[in-house]
């Protein structure tokens, strides 16, 4: 089975509200604040920060229109985007459920919306990252999830067959992206649901 992971929220945790609640207590003191700038912020991952992760736009470029937009100061908003790399560490038991894949057999890739700074810094960070036989990020094919172009360009990179590619991410309509592109998917709640569905499925070995 052909195995292609997301990455924040799936292999990496990635809390942007507690991240902007840490950085900008002036802006987000209380859950709700916190919430709604998320919403303002990082606009669902469209908008200005769609651009990042589709790598049409670099990190200053992207704090210019965040702060115009908002009215947060550019210091703050460019703190924010420097922070999020270093935010996103390893979610071990997910980890742990890779290497175990890996020893099954399973090719295993990655398929992340990721902006470029983000993208090498993690290559560079994480050694379990060789465990991938191949993997695409965003910002380096000018493509995004869940255009059904990138889900395409990876089958024709990874060189897998969809009936046999399962997809794992955390956003629900990325999901359903793969299945329209005719892969198998997986929406990722929690490691441990994850590795449930993995052991329903057949791609994992009930554990003993």
């Amino acid at each position: 089975m052909n195995i292609v992971f997301d990455f924040a929220g799936v292999l990496f945790t990635w809390q942007p509200q507690a991240l902007l609640a840490r950085l900008l207590p002036h802006h987000a003191g209380d859950s709700a604040a916190a919430s709604a700038l998320f919403d303002t912020f990082f606009e669902g991952y469209g908008g200005d920060w769609g651009e990042f992760d589709r790598g049409t736009i670099e990190p200053g470029a992207l704090a210019d229109r965040i702060a115009r937009r908002t009215g947060i100061s550019r210091a703050d908003v460019r703190r924010v985007i420097d922070a999020v790399p270093h935010e996103l560490t390893p979610i071990e038991p997910t980890i742990a459920l890779v290497r175990r894949l890996h020893t099954q057999g399973h090719a295993l890739f990655f398929l992340s919306n990721m902006p470029a700074p983000y993208a090498d810094h993690l290559e560079t960070e994480h050694a379990f990252l060789d465990l991938f036989r191949a993997g695409l990020f965003s910002a380096r094919v000018r493509m995004i999830k869940p255009e059904p172009a990138i889900f395409a360009h990876a089958q024709r990179v990874f060189a897998i067959d969809p009936a046999d590619t399962l997809f794992i991410d955390d956003i629900a309509h990325n999901a359903q992206a793969a299945r329209d592109a005719g892969w198998r998917a997986l929406h990722f709640i929690d490691p441990q649901q994850c590795e449930a569905e993995l052991i329903r499925v057949g791609v994992l070995p009930a554990a003993v």
